[in-house]
């Protein structure tokens, strides 16, 4: 969690990335720390990414999202970063990826300060914009730059500070001079001090060009906000589960895979009498087992997952064997034995009560919707209509 009295000014934020983004450009890296038309970006190449915007009048927008430590995207309940911002907005940057759950936080600068939605959530600021947050933290990166990117050959303590002395004179005051003390010391790349200069340039850090500021925006009639949560979505859907009805379906046709399955769960029978029991939810990509009563017994000698890789086979060589192309594939299975006697109880379309009331942990969406759509129409269940993605959306004004 950041907070907006924190971040200084969009004149000092966009000072020190423009000074990140011309250094790292000298050295060949122009994706990283950018300056475009657009405004001042930050992508780390691994789908984390910053975004300063200049408005006219002096406005300004940060924004961004960590795909990691975004814990805003998966709040419960959801939590519209866009509730009530102001109408100068670049809307058409953000309801993009707001839309697409990937804006992790949205800070809005006027009338001399920073604002955004209230909330107590780590929203990822920190991680894809933290370079730029503070001098100290510019000149960190800028030595990054040079020891890290650069593969300086000079490591020693007195290096580090003339480096540190460095950088802070380059964001200081931008120049040719103070960009070659900085950069020059490398040898073993030589940096492109020209390049360094152009961004700079276009950034307003040299010469009379103003730093690049668009419009006002204009609010959406309608955007594409969350209702609900990844978490509640789910737990809609469970519920849905739990209240189906099972359609009768015709018993598969004994399949020698079942017989392997009851010959494994009379081996592992505990008291050696053949009683066994089982249970196992399974789509065509997950699998999860639950013992019964009795457990089926491990052998000290397998491993810790040993006799779960056999169960998952002779699982899954069962569920294909069964697997019919109007009703599809069972989702749980439990299977009981005794020395003489295979008692099967499969469960295409319900949640079972025999398998563990679990509101945090269940069947993937994306899994049950292969699933179903697999299935001729008679056979899909109720619950088939809530997978949609857009249940978990609604519209709002702009």
């Amino acid at each position: 969690m950041s907070d907006p009295a924190d971040l200084g000014t969009p004149a000092d934020l966009w000072r020190r990335w423009a000074t990140l983004a011309a250094a790292l450009s000298a050295l060949g890296h122009e994706d990283t720390w950018s300056i475009t038309v657009a405004g001042a970006h930050h992508d780390d190449g691994g789908g984390n990414w910053a975004h300063l915007t200049l408005v006219e009048g002096g406005r300004a927008v940060l924004y961004g999202y960590d795909h990691e430590y975004s814990a805003t995207v998966d709040a419960e309940p959801p939590l519209d970063l866009l509730a009530g911002a102001p109408e100068w907005l670049p809307w058409d940057e953000l309801t993009g990826p707001a839309g697409r759950d990937e804006l992790g936080y949205a800070y809005w600068y006027d009338a001399g300060g920073w604002r955004r939605v209230p909330y107590e959530l780590r929203d990822g600021l920190g991680t894809t914009a933290g370079p730029v947050l503070g001098e100290d933290d510019a000149c960190r990166e800028l030595a990054e730059f040079v020891f890290e990117w650069g593969e300086h050959d000079v490591d020693t303590p007195a290096e580090r500070a003339d480096v540190a002395a460095a950088a802070a004179r380059l964001l200081a005051g931008f120049g040719s001079p103070a960009l070659h003390a900085l950069l020059g010391r490398l040898t073993t790349q030589v940096p492109d001090i020209r390049v360094g200069l152009a961004v700079a340039t276009r950034a307003g850090l040299l010469g009379d060009v103003e730093p690049p500021a668009r419009p006002p925006g204009r609010p959406p009639e309608r955007r594409r906000v969350r209702k609900l949560s990844d978490a509640d979505h789910d737990r809609l859907i469970w519920a849905a589960m739990h209240r189906e009805p099972e359609r009768d379906r015709p018993v598969p046709v004994g399949t020698g895979e079942l017989g392997a399955l009851a010959t494994w769960l009379r081996g592992r029978a505990p008291a050696g009498d053949g009683r066994c029991q089982v249970s196992v939810y399974a789509d065509d990509s997950s699998l999860e087992a639950q013992v019964g009563d009795p457990p089926p017994a491990e052998r000290p000698a397998e491993g810790r997952f040993g006799m779960f890789h056999e169960l998952s086979d002779l699982v899954r060589r069962l569920r294909a064997a069964e697997a019919d192309d109007a009703y599809g594939r069972w989702l749980f299975l439990r299977v009981t034995t005794t020395a003489t006697e295979v008692t099967v109880e499969r469960r295409y379309d319900s949640w079972p009560p025999w398998w563990p009331d679990d509101d945090t942990f269940g069947p993937w969406r994306a899994n049950l919707r292969k699933e179903v759509e697999a299935r001729a129409a008679p056979w899909q269940p109720e619950w088939a209509a809530l997978l949609d993605p857009e249940i978990a959306y609604r519209p709002a004004d702009g």
